[in-house]
């Protein structure tokens, strides 16, 4: 990947490996559009234990999130698991250090989505969404959803709603997407891309 290149910043925080399936199909819907690129990356784990760390590069899976990854990026789709109707706490904690980008307004008019998974079907998805959305409204983004020209958005049985892609991974986390989750996804991806490169030439 060039350093040059225009990038979807695909920025997740992810437990059990839901929310990551599911970054990685957004990443596939980037991908879709000529001219620019999906940068998968993650956040640390955090702890109640002040002193606990975590080693600078993960053992696997994508690289931790820099602050010039989300400055450079020509749109961002962030997602995490649902925790009592919010977003996951490290998640948080990337996006509560991120005040340096809002002071430079580096971030304004960049097309913004989110993404969630939950164990329950009813457990938050959408508050987690609207959760994820605010600081992203105060960085001066644009909020980008899914239009019910979608058409798996009205035959999904589980996740997925227009305010951005979901996923029901049952109580043990261990449910598979389905075939709307992931078209819901690749979809929400690829308006995102789409709408970046307008963007970016308006």
């Amino acid at each position: 990947m060039s350093t040059s290149s225009p990038y979807i910043l695909v920025l997740y925080y992810s437990r059990n490996g839901s929310t990551q399936e599911m970054a990685l199909q957004i990443a596939r819907g980037v991908e879709k559009t000529t001219g620019i690129e999906a940068r998968l990356r993650t956040v640390p784990a955090i702890s109640t234990h002040i002193e606990a760390t975590e080693k600078t590069i993960p053992d696997d899976g994508a690289l931790y999130c820099t602050e010039d990854d989300l400055k450079n990026c020509s749109g961002l789709v962030m997602g995490s698991p649902t925790r009592f109707g919010n977003m996951a706490a490290p998640l948080k904690y990337f996006i509560d250090s991120t005040s340096s980008s809002w002071l430079s307004g580096n971030l304004i008019n960049k097309p913004a989505a989110v993404f969630t998974s939950t164990s329950s079907l009813h457990g938050g998805q959408e508050t987690t969404l609207l959760s994820m959305m605010l600081p992203l409204i105060h960085h001066g983004m644009v909020i980008v959803g899914l239009p019910y020209s979608e058409s798996a958005l009205n035959t999904t049985h589980s996740g997925g709603t227009p305010y951005g892609a979901s996923h029901w991974s049952g109580t043990d986390g261990k449910k598979q997407l389905t075939a709307e989750e992931t078209s819901l996804c690749q979809a929400l991806g690829q308006r995102i891309s789409i709408l970046a490169l307008k963007l970016s030439h308006s």
